[in-house]
């Protein structure tokens, strides 16, 4: 899938037609409401929060865990719920530079410290 999505709905819209999983037959295998899902398809609603329910959506599209897919799913849900992806969030360290992060996204710099770390971070892994 190389089209660029902005939302999550298009995104899990262009996934299920992709894989011509009928509404209905996405429903049964993830345990939906198939009017909810409708509704979250035309943005009526905001994707699931809850990281269970959106494991569940994922496999039911037969998303590959780990795959940029699968991050892209969830980092789009987050996003559209004005939230930051819960297994950014559970990264302590990684929490400590969101400040950094969200200043540079601003065209801020970064202190020379947060530089620092962020050099020490990029060397770790």
């Amino acid at each position: 899938m190389n089209t660029p999505h902005q939302n999550f709905a298009s995104f899990f819209r262009a996934l299920r037609k992709e894989r011509r999983i009928t509404l209905r037959a996405f429903c049964e295998k993830a345990g939906a409401d198939p009017g909810n899902i409708s509704r979250m398809e035309r943005r009526a609603i905001p994707p699931p929060q809850d990281r269970e329910i959106l494991t569940r959506y994922a496999k039911a599209l037969n998303l590959a865990k780990g795959s940029d897919e699968w991050y892209l799913f969830f980092d789009l849900a987050a996003a559209d719920r004005g939230i930051i992806p819960q297994d950014l969030m559970e990264d302590e360290e990684l929490v400590k530079e969101l400040p950094a992060f969200f200043r540079t996204l601003r065209g801020q710099k970064p202190t020379e410290a947060e530089m620092r770390k962020v050099i020490e971070k990029i060397r770790k892994s």
